[in-house]
C-alpha cells in the first residue's frame, strides 16, 4: 500500500529503506483516485518510534492510504520535540469538522492511573465521542483500547499482579470473522502492561465479540460486531527491540522488571530476540483496512453516520 505522507516526516527514510511504499504529496496529487483517510492519535511518549511502527504496517496493501497524525493538545509531551509535533501533528480543534474512512488511537502509559486522572481524559471522551460520527471504523490499541471500553461500554479495567510483558500465544476463537481471516489458528502477539480487562465484562455487551484470546495474557482482540470498533490489548506493531528497550529503561531506574515472557532466546538479555509476530500484524492491519474500512466506508466521507443513533 502507498501511505501518503508529508515529504519531511522522519519515519520516510527508514520507511523507504525497508522497501515499504511511501508516497510523497506531490505524487499523490497526480493520480486520480480517492485514498482512504486514515487519521492516527498517537498518545505513545515514543511518537516517532510509534509513527514509523505504524505507518509499516499501514504500508502493506495496494491501497492507497492518507495519513494524519493526531495529539492530545491538553497534554505536553516530554519526549516527543516540539518542533516535530507542530509540524506533523495537527490538534482536535483542526480536524473536528473532517470525516475518515479509518482512525487508530494507541496506548499509553498511564495504565496505574484512574481514567479520570490522566490529564487528557476530557479531550480524549470528546474525541473518542466524535469518530462514532465521523470515523467509520476506530481501531484501538492497548491503553487505548481500555480507554474506549470503559468510555463507550462502562467496562472498567482492573490492575495485574505484575506487569505483563512479552510474546504470547493467543487463540482464534473465530476464524470466519473477517478480521481474522488468513490467520492461523493460534497467533503471537506482544503486550506490554500493568492492567487488564475481564472477558466477564466484555460478554455482558452483545455488541461486543471477543476474537482472540491467551491463556495467560488474557482477552486480546474484540470487534464490536458493526465493523466500526476494533480494540487491540497489545501491541502487534512492535519491533523487534521494543519490549527489550522497555525492560532496559525499566532495569536502569531500578524497577527490577522480571524478564519479557517468551522473547530473548534463552531468556538471556544479551540474545537478539526473535521477530516472531510481524506476519500476524500485518495480516491484521491489511484485514482491518480491506474489510472495514476500504470495503465499507461511503465513497462520500460526509455520508458516514453514527453508530449510536
Amino acid at each position: 500500500m502507498p501511505i501518503k505522507i508529508q515529504n519531511s516526516l522522519p519515519a520516510i527514510k527508514q520507511l523507504e529503506a525497508e522497501n515499504i511504499f511511501v508516497m510523497t504529496d506531490e505524487r499523490a496529487q497526480s493520480q486520480d483516485i480517492r485514498p482512504l483517510k486514515i487519521i492516527i492519535l498517537n498518545l505513545m511518549p515514543t511518537k516517532l518510534e510509534t509513527e514509523t511502527q505504524l505507518l509499516r504496517l499501514l504500508g502493506n496493501t495496494p491501497l492507497q492510504v492518507d495519513i494524519e497524525l493526531l495529539r492530545a493538545a491538553t497534554h505536553v509531551s516530554k519526549n516527543a520535540p516540539l518542533d516535530h509535533l507542530t509540524t506533523f501533528y495537527k490538534t482536535f480543534d483542526e480536524v473536528k469538522d473532517n470525516h475518515y474512512d479509518g482512525m487508530i488511537i494507541t496506548g499509553a502509559p498511564v495504565e496505574l492511573l484512574e481514567f479520570e486522572e490522566v490529564d487528557y481524559w476530557d479531550e480524549l471522551c470528546e474525541i473518542m465521542e466524535w469518530s462514532t460520527r465521523n470515523v467509520y471504523s476506530t481501531f484501538h490499541i492497548c491503553w487505548g483500547s481500555q480507554a474506549a471500553l470503559y468510555y463507550h461500554y462502562g467496562i472498567p479495567k482492573y490492575r495485574l499482579d505484575e506487569k505483563l510483558s512479552g510474546i504470547y500465544v493467543h487463540r482464534v476463537m473465530n476464524t470466519f470473522h473477517p478480521l481474522m481471516r488468513n490467520f492461523d489458528d493460534k497467533i503471537l502477539i506482544p503486550h506490554s502492561r500493568y492492567t487488564g480487562t475481564h472477558r466477564s465484562e466484555i460478554r455482558k455487551h452483545e455488541e461486543l465479540e471477543i476474537l482472540a484470546s491467551s491463556n495467560i495474557a488474557g482477552v486480546a482482540i474484540v470487534a464490536n460486531k458493526n465493523g466500526r470498533q476494533f480494540f487491540i490489548m497489545g501491541h502487534a506493531e512492535y519491533d523487534r527491540n521494543t519490549l527489550a528497550n522497555e525492560y532496559f529503561r525499566d532495569r536502569n531506574k531500578g524497577i527490577n522488571p522480571e524478564l519479557p515472557y517468551n522473547y530473548f532466546p534463552g531468556n538471556d538479555p544479551r540474545a537478539l530476540p526473535a521477530l516472531t509476530w510481524r506476519s500476524y500484524a500485518s495480516i491484521l492491519y491489511s484485514n482491518w483496512l480491506n474489510y472495514f474500512v476500504y470495503q465499507q466506508t461511503p465513497y462520500r466521507l460526509e455520508d458516514i453516520k453514527s453508530f449510536k443513533e
